[in-house]
């Protein structure tokens, strides 16, 4: 007589991470005569968020399980938006594995139990995808039906174990905090909530952020000509528009110090990107700046092969000198149009852009 060998025994445990939110309520949202099945996880997923729940695998027998994870979907999903984490420590060092997918292969030593957490994550566009609206579906499906099945070895073989679970599709709705508990238990109260949010919710955004819209720096680039004609400055499309950013927030402080050396160094270093090294000496700065000072041959003053100059000096003459790192760093033409711009009139001035090494 041949004893047969006792089947291994395996405990399943399902325990959702994130719960619906009528979870905790629902006594309050069944009708007379209705019963709920309080075994049946539900677990509720926002498109875009992920969402995950947790399954514990205990081996309650004296040999190795191997098991082959199968979830089945009513209607069926993507097998983009699911998969498995399991983290096993071998050696004292702990490995993580991902699994995409509906399936999954383990195993289990005796008297062992075993986590792996399942991840589901609809895509961002789900309700507005009308792809999932095709001539099988005639409306977007938001309630699923799911079961993990377990098999010793292969699907081919005995099932040793399973457990069922619900899959709820809601968006996120924010104006749901501002309903007592009790209100938030009607499924198409909150939906209907989420189209008054979801057509309020922008305005509300752009005055919370009304100051963004106002800083040059942050601003769309659509509201720069019009940030630009609130101080009076003209736009240059040659300008890359990050500079163009710059000058605008800084337009005020341009006009108060035109014509002087500290706003023409502030104005070419917005433009050119070149630090002001205002802790620096004058001849060491990356933009420096000096006025020629010379006389020219003067009688009774002039030392002739150090200071002497026949016909006299320049007077309201200043030289401009730029430290470059690399050649074609900046635009030479745009640089001198934005001298002539800035400096007096009656000035005159040499620039000289020079690389260091």
């Amino acid at each position: 007589m041949t004893q047969a060998n006792s089947p291994p025994t395996l405990n399943l445990q399902l325990t959702a991470m994130q719960l619906t939110d009528n979870t905790s309520m629902g006594k309050f949202a069944i009708s007379r005569g209705q019963t709920v099945d309080a075994s049946r996880i539900e677990l509720q997923v926002s498109p875009g968020e992920p969402s995950e729940i947790l399954l514990r695998l205990e081996n309650q027998s004296e040999e190795h399980l191997t098991l082959y994870l199968q979830l089945e979907f009513q209607p069926t999903i993507s097998p983009d938006w699911c998969q498995f984490y399991q983290e096993t420590i071998n050696n004292g060092s702990t490995q993580s594995e991902v699994v995409q997918g509906f399936s999954h292969q383990l195993t289990i030593n005796p008297q062992q139990r075993q986590d792996i957490e399942i991840e589901f994550n609809f895509p961002p566009n789900f309700f507005e995808n009308q792809q999932a609206i095709n001539s099988e579906n005639d409306k977007l499906e938001i309630n699923y039906s799911a079961q993990i099945l377990a098999y010793k070895n292969n699907p081919n073989e005995k099932l040793i174990g399973y457990q069922v679970f619900d899959l709820k599709i809601r968006p996120r709705i924010e104006y749901l905090e501002f309903l007592p508990v009790i209100y938030r238990e009607a499924d198409f109260l909150s939906r209907f909530l989420k189209i008054l949010e979801e057509t309020y919710d922008p305005a509300v955004q752009t005055t919370d952020n009304l100051w963004a819209y106002l800083d040059p720096l942050t601003t769309p680039e659509a509201l720069l000509p019009f940030l630009a004609q609130w101080v009076g400055w003209k736009m240059d499309s040659r300008w890359p528009i990050q500079i163009q950013r710059r000058l605008i927030r800084n337009a005020v402080t341009l006009y108060r110090w035109h014509g002087t050396r500290k706003g023409l160094r502030f104005y070419l270093h917005l433009l050119t990107g070149l630090p002001l090294d205002e802790d620096l000496p004058e001849a060491e700065k990356h933009i420096s700046l000096w006025e020629d000072f010379q006389k020219g041959f003067v009688l009774g003053e002039a030392c002739v092969n150090q200071d002497s100059m026949i016909g006299g000096g320049r007077a309201y003459h200043f030289i401009v000198r730029l430290k470059i790192e690399f050649p074609n760093q900046i635009d030479e033409s745009l640089v001198r149009e934005i001298i002539e711009e800035y400096k007096p009139a009656f000035c005159t001035y040499e620039l000289n852009i020079v690389q260091e090494f």
